[in-house]
């Protein structure tokens, strides 16, 4: 194997998990791993913060993504969203790979495992998905090993565009799974009675689309809606301050656009009102429910009109799932329910085609920028519901202070990663 653009140290710094509960946390220097013949090593370029890992970090080797991994004896490396640099390739490798290669990894692997069968509960027999940051090496690292199983699912994509900043594409991911959700919306279509009906997938151009909730993921939510041009976007969240993020980040692109955004805060004005005064009472063609809210998905019923789509996108915890529904609605207005859970790579590769496009700005969405030792507070801040956005982490750029920043652009990384 050769590398003659990069230095590979023999050890790096890694954001860890060694058993449940954030005691088990810590930032350390462990040896940089070398790939074999059929992987690759990159450098991690930037990182994203998931809310995920709470749940991971909280679990331990409970965790259901583990499968009985025992990690207090092969402990993780953290991490599900990254922007990485190829730098070494393994030798059967080298006719596909080259050194220099800037690339996405979704982190959902649908695939069984190659490597490390012996660390599975009953040898990995039955195990069709991994992922990334749970018995793969994680980005929350200097440097990420690629194994086989990423390179077989075909988990590794590659940027339309080279100089995108790598915190943009960091959080791609999290941005791929509002494009495989509003991918689910699946509208019926009949231009005149005796025509037949048409399929339009994705939010129907024209119509009204309602998102519920405006937080990090509800904002995407927003952002990627203004792609299929709706005539009308509704964004309703309890906390004020949210909404006015939206109408700052969104508001000139939807005038542009000739879209009507408009933002409702429940506790002022009744959503409902709105919604009916917009569609003269014929209901909304999309809702999303962007929040993990049992009230919200039984007040979104009540939202739809005849055709629409109501989205589940906000998850509920285990054993406070079950929710009362109209199946009135359903059966009489003829609606599609779905939901979606994460993305795939093609989630992925169309994020990072709008990203392109300037269809949507991931840097909208980060509002704090730090240093790999940073990750274990940010986690807290999630965790304490006091951080609203996108976390980016660059973990070889060394520094002591977090920023807040109101949006992160490409210039702003090559500005800071130069001081």
């Amino acid at each position: 194997m050769e590398n003659n653009r990069f230095v590979i140290p023999d050890e790096m710094r890694a954001l860890t998990l060694d058993g449940a509960g954030p005691d088990h946390l810590r930032v350390q220097r462990i040896p940089t791993p070398r790939p074999g013949p059929h992987q690759l090593l990159a450098r991690v370029d930037a990182a994203g913060i998931c809310t995920s890992l709470i749940k991971l970090i909280e679990q331990g080797s409970e965790h259901p993504l583990l499968y009985g991994w025992d990690i207090s004896r092969y402990p993780i490396i953290l991490g599900d969203e990254g922007a990485v640099t190829v730098v070494e390739v393994g030798d059967a490798l080298r006719h596909r790979y080259h050194v220099g290669e800037r690339y996405v990894i979704q982190p959902a692997v649908e695939h069984a495992p190659i490597n490390h069968m012996e660390r599975y509960r009953n040898s990995g027999k039955g195990v069709q998905k991994i992922a990334v940051g749970y018995t793969l090496p994680g980005h929350l690292a200097e440097y990420i090993l690629i194994p086989e199983e990423i390179l077989a699912a075909d988990c590794l994509v590659s940027l339309l565009d080279d100089g995108m900043a790598a915190a943009h594409v960091a959080i791609s991911e999290p941005m791929s799974c509002v494009i495989s959700a509003q991918d689910h919306h699946v509208h019926l279509v009949q231009e005149k009675p005796l025509a037949a009906r048409n399929v339009i997938k994705g939010l129907k151009p024209g119509g009204v689309t309602v998102v519920i909730g405006a937080g990090v993921m509800g904002r995407m939510h927003v952002e990627l809606a203004m792609y299929y041009r709706p005539r009308v976007i509704i964004c309703s969240d309890l906390i004020q301050e949210r909404l006015d993020i939206v109408q700052r980040l969104f508001a000139k692109r939807a005038e542009q656009l000739g879209i009507v955004l408009l933002c409702v805060n429940p506790a002022q004005t009744d959503p409902k009102d709105l919604i009916n005064e917009v569609t003269a009472y014929r209901g909304a063609d999309d809702v999303i429910v962007a929040v993990g809210s049992a009230k919200a998905i039984e007040v979104a019923q009540t939202y739809v009109g005849r055709g629409a789509v109501l989205n589940l996108f906000g998850g509920l915890k285990r054993g406070q799932d079950v929710v009362g529904f109209d199946t009135s609605i359903i059966h009489y207005q003829e609606i599609n329910v779905t939901g979606s859970s994460g993305g795939s790579p093609w989630d992925i590769a169309r994020t990072l085609e709008l990203m392109a496009a300037s269809e949507v700005n991931a840097g909208n969405h980060i509002t704090r920028i730090g240093d790999l030792e940073h990750a274990p507070q940010f986690l807290e801040m999630i965790k304490a519901q006091v951080l609203d956005g996108k976390a980016v982490v660059y973990p070889h750029r060394r520094t002591t202070e977090i920023l807040s920043v109101p949006y992160w652009t490409t210039e702003d990384e090559r500005h800071y990663l130069q001081g």
